[in-house]
């Protein structure tokens, strides 16, 4: 039971980042970019290339949660490894960036990391 509610918390933490990655990449200065991030048209533009390379990690951090998932119970080394760096950004870009990223990415990958630890 607690190995299903690991797998669906670290592949739903995954598909997030795969959104924030479609955000950042290819929505940053539309108006879906600009909502998500409380941007302003001109800081959008400014800016548009330093959020691609976010974006871009988050496609890395997606794609090794994805992986963690896909390779099942004996993948949970890699969700550890991935469910970490997810952490350690979310409490990077709360006390930089913005609190609410706290919630956002750090949280879910604490809430994650139990959820492998126990399965």
């Amino acid at each position: 039971m607690l190995s299903t509610a690991a797998h669906i918390v670290v592949a739903l933490i995954g598909l997030l980042h795969i959104y924030i990655l479609v955000l950042e990449m290819f929505l940053w200065d539309k108006p879906a970019g600009l909502r998500a991030f409380g941007q302003t048209a001109e800081r959008a533009a400014a800016t548009k290339v330093l959020a691609a390379n976010q974006g871009l990690y988050n496609g890395f951090l997606a794609a090794g949660l994805l992986w963690g998932v896909w390779l099942g119970v004996a993948g949970n080394p890699v969700k550890i490894f991935f469910l970490l760096c997810v952490l350690v950004a979310g409490v990077y870009g709360a006390a930089t960036a913005s609190r609410k990223i706290l919630f956002i990415q750090a949280v879910p990958a604490a809430l994650g990391l139990v959820l492998v630890a126990l399965s």
